[in-house]
């Protein structure tokens, strides 16, 4: 499960070291290139609003394979694009439907024992982290060996291995709610009304993704620049750096079955401000760009792990829609802060990404504030922390 959601989330970051190739080699200009960033991120979004709901009437088995596969033609497509257009087209079919990722990460919460479900979501999630990180690096190695698209085809056929042998290995899992798609649609926005806590931890998550994809969307640009001037490869090779930060998913996973939620997020909100003191050095000193990347995945990963540990204990038998709530507000914030940062670069420059990244950054501190607050006044059988 955490090979396949590594696989299904990583697709959706091939594009980003590959941006300046991509520009190049399609005849258009960078800002369009980076459109493609936030189309993924859209796309996302739109599936986890209307399809992971889909996880709490469905066969769960049925509905990540077939999403795997649905993925897998979009990286295809992408794979064989002539232009600009079927490349976003391809990007948006792969983000909409690799949403079988967030299907496996309730459904992983599921079968764990009890107690052991926020380590049960760290490991699987912490998959998924090595997947999107390898996903850049990748990208960058084989658009060396073979061009900018052969990472899509790649991936497409190896998707396609992974959906099989999910098939094999998954049990079937479906409850029988005595609800519709449409009821199943409508009772999310009755959580997110009777549910305080998961409209704040959806909006620290919005923030704190916001806060790195700023960076996301724009550092091929720098580092492809003076004084850097990396190539692909280089610039692939740059995101392992984060591999710690997909480390910490599963350490904060541990310490939330401890009780330790709140500190694992706090700190989390704390390093994300503190790393964009070192993306400013950043512009100039790779090794302070390197440990920037390093700080805010670390970051990154405690504030979602940490999320999902609380909203998961808000309504049991509401997994796969507290999910859809959690990670479309999570995904919105990543492509806001893509576009953001693509307008930041565009407009001022590294300086103007840096000042964006600290704002998103000091707002998810204020939020997760806001959550102690309402946390103090909840009752013991609710609290997660």
């Amino acid at each position: 499960m955490a090979t396949a959601t590594g696989l299904c989330a990583g697709g959706n970051y091939f594009n980003q070291p590959l941006l300046d190739s991509i520009a190049d080699a399609l005849g258009v200009d960078q800002s369009t290139a980076a459109v493609t960033v936030t189309v993924a991120q859209v796309t996302y979004g739109i599936g986890l609003l209307f399809l992971v709901p889909l996880g709490d009437l469905l066969d769960r088995r049925v509905l990540s394979v077939g999403l795997m596969l649905l993925a897998a033609a979009g990286q295809a497509i992408s794979g064989i694009a002539p232009g600009i257009g079927w490349l976003m087209l391809g990007t948006g079919i792969a983000g909409l439907f690799s949403v079988a990722a967030q299907v496996l990460v309730p459904f992983a919460a599921t079968l764990a024992e009890p107690g052991r479900r926020a380590t049960a979501v760290g490991t699987v999630m912490s998959g998924l982290l090595v997947g999107i990180l390898l996903a850049r690096s990748v990208a960058g190695l084989l658009s060396g060996l073979g061009g900018w698209q052969t990472v899509y085809r790649v991936s497409a056929v190896v998707m396609v291995v992974i959906a099989l042998a999910l098939w094999r290995a998954l049990p079937s899992s479906r409850e029988d709610l005595g609800l519709g798609y449409g009821g199943i649609l409508a009772s999310m926005g009755r959580l997110v009304r009777d549910e305080p806590r998961l409209r704040i931890r959806g909006a620290l998550g919005a923030v704190s993704f916001a806060s790195v994809g700023v960076v996301f969307a724009t550092m091929a640009f720098l580092l492809s620049g003076d004084p850097f001037g990396l190539d692909d490869v280089a610039i692939g090779l740059v995101g392992l750096a984060g591999v710690a930060g997909a480390l910490m998913a599963n350490a904060t996973g541990r310490l939330a079955d401890r009780g330790l939620v709140q500190f694992t997020s706090g700190g989390g909100v704390l390093l994300l401000c503190a790393s964009w003191a070192l993306f400013g050095l950043g512009a100039q000193h790779l090794v302070a760009f390197l440990i920037a990347m390093i700080v805010a995945d670390m970051a990154l990963q405690s504030v979602h792990v940490s999320n999902q540990s609380i909203v998961y204990t808000l309504a049991p038998h509401a997994r796969a829609r507290v999910t859809s709530v959690y990670m479309t507000a999570y995904f919105i914030g990543g492509a806001t802060g893509s576009a953001l940062g693509s307008v930041a670069w565009s407009t001022h420059g590294w300086a103007g990404v840096c000042w964006l990244g600290l704002a998103l950054a000091i707002g998810g501190a204020v939020l997760w504030l806001t959550d102690l607050r309402v946390a103090s006044r909840t009752p013991a059988g609710r609290e997660a922390s």
